[in-house]
């Protein structure tokens, strides 16, 4: 399947986070995953180290096994209260997010590849500080944004979604990660889109978030 025909701005400003069409009944061919993949590794990282990897999940059993483990991430997570996910400066808004992430909770097991993005690290203790969380994460989100960006421009949908990884170690079990030396980053859905006509998102102005020279 050849790209989408979109510019850079295009792809840039119409990736969204896709759960209500994503293709459920599509198989996602594998060389698309490939491309992708080959695209995400021209990422900047840290010290030039690409010390990230991509577990892809294609299994239904065991994608229904992540999918359990992030509706209990959801439904019970370790350490935190359950949070309403509507946006209360929006209710409208707020309400679409929320029936979207509904469709997700309910659908996940369905989508036919699920990505586990992850980085290897000297052991767990290395996001301790406030810098060791920068150079851990700085190094492996360029990567799976880029695998994103590349999804969306072959006809591909994509989530960052992370609920999962308040059950990590029995995800890492359930693929064999290392879990000591290996931290998962996120749990990405990845599947056709119904359509591929996305538009930019509502967001703040840059006049809003710039601060030249000062706060």
């Amino acid at each position: 399947m050849p790209p989408l025909d979109l510019t850079a701005d295009e792809v840039l400003t119409t990736t969204r986070a896709v759960r209500r069409r994503l293709d459920l009944n599509r198989p996602v061919e594998r060389e698309l995953i490939e491309e992708c993949l080959q695209l995400a590794t021209q990422a900047p990282t840290g010290r030039n180290r690409q010390r990230w990897d991509f577990v892809l999940v294609t299994d239904p059993a065991k994608r229904a096994a992540l999918a359990d483990l992030y509706r209990l991430g959801l439904s019970r997570p370790r350490g935190r209260v359950v949070q309403d996910g509507v946006n209360r400066g929006d209710p409208v808004r707020g309400q679409r997010i929320a029936d979207s992430a509904r469709y997700l909770f309910d659908h996940l097991h369905e989508v036919p590849v699920l990505l586990i993005p992850c980085i290897r690290v000297e052991g767990r203790h290395e996001t301790d500080s406030h810098v060791g969380q920068a150079n851990t994460w700085g190094s492996v989100l360029p990567a799976v944004w880029q695998f994103m960006l590349a999804a969306r421009s072959r006809g591909l949908g994509t989530a960052w979604t992370t609920p999962h990884l308040h059950y990590e170690r029995e995800a890492a079990e359930l693929l064999g990660i290392p879990y000591g030396k290996v931290l998962q980053a996120a749990l990405v859905p990845v599947a056709h889109t119904i359509g591929t006509d996305f538009r930019a998102g509502p967001r703040v102005g840059p006049d809003d978030i710039t601060h030249w020279d000062t706060w």
